[in-house]
């Protein structure tokens, strides 16, 4: 009766433990598991640790619930002031549903990234060139609205969107470079005209002031000879005074003419 008994305890015991080892299941951290029970959804999402479905019954599905990099193809499309650019991007998004990711939808990273694509193709039919160049913090908001509205039905959460890069042909590269450079040339004259504008403005005050004081003129006479003395040349310079050839062509325009 004992060996029996041992034997009926040993099979108990075996049948247990095969079934242990087909019910087991371990979901980790990042991780939740969703099961279907005969093909329908058995409760909600099980926690990460260990956790028992029936075996041949149950099924459980894995979901990753971090944040996933996305990138976007490049895509070519043309501009609101029709300028052909290609434009790629990154898309960071996360499951924050296991059960509607695996339910609502067949593939969320794929679709995921077709919907990216196709805002994408939208956002730079809507946009001018000068925005997805410098204003794109708010191209990356709007993006990422058009990507969320449809996502959040997959379960599926919107981090951030970022556009990498924007290519542009060479002929529009060359005239960015023209007009850069043409709006640099108008800057420089128009500081170089501001620049005569004061210095006339101060030559004329100088000049005022000298007139009521004829002891001013001598003394900058002076100056320019001492500074030109310093130099190391052989330049001579001979002050002229000016009243002198004033007096010559008043006494050109008083002399009679001859006969």
């Amino acid at each position: 009766m004992l060996p029996e008994l041992v034997t009926a305890v040993a099979v108990v015991g075996s049948a247990g433990v095969v079934y242990l080892a087909a019910a087991a299941r371990v979901v980790k951290q990042y991780e939740r598991g969703v099961v279907f029970r005969l093909g329908r959804l058995a409760g909600a999402a099980r926690p990460p640790g260990f956790t028992l479905i029936v075996p041949f019954v149950d099924r459980l599905s894995k979901v990753n619930m971090q944040i996933v990099t996305l990138p976007i193809p490049a895509q070519e499309g043309i501009t609101r002031d029709n300028v052909t650019v290609r434009v790629d991007a990154v898309v960071y998004f996360k499951v924050v549903d296991a059960a509607a990711a695996l339910i609502n939808v067949e593939d969320y990273k794929f679709a995921v990234s077709q919907m990216a694509q196709t805002s994408l193709r939208s956002i730079i039919g809507k946009s001018e060139l000068d925005d997805l160049l410098s204003n794109r913090e708010k191209l990356n908001q709007g993006l990422e609205l058009m990507i969320d509205s449809p996502a959040v039905g997959w379960g599926v959460q919107i981090d951030r969107v970022e556009i990498k890069d924007v290519s542009l042909p060479d002929t529009m590269k060359r005239s960015m470079a023209r007009q850069a450079e043409a709006d640099r040339e108008r800057r420089a004259r128009i500081i170089n005209a501001d620049a005569e504008l004061q210095a006339s403005k101060k030559l004329a005050e100088a000049a005022e002031q000298m007139s009521e004081q004829p002891a001013a003129l001598q003394l900058r006479l002076l100056q320019t000879v001492v500074a030109v003395a310093a130099e190391k040349n052989s330049t001579l310079v001979l002050p002229f005074p000016v009243e002198l050839l004033r007096f010559l062509e008043k006494a050109r325009e008083q002399r009679p003419l001859e006969p």
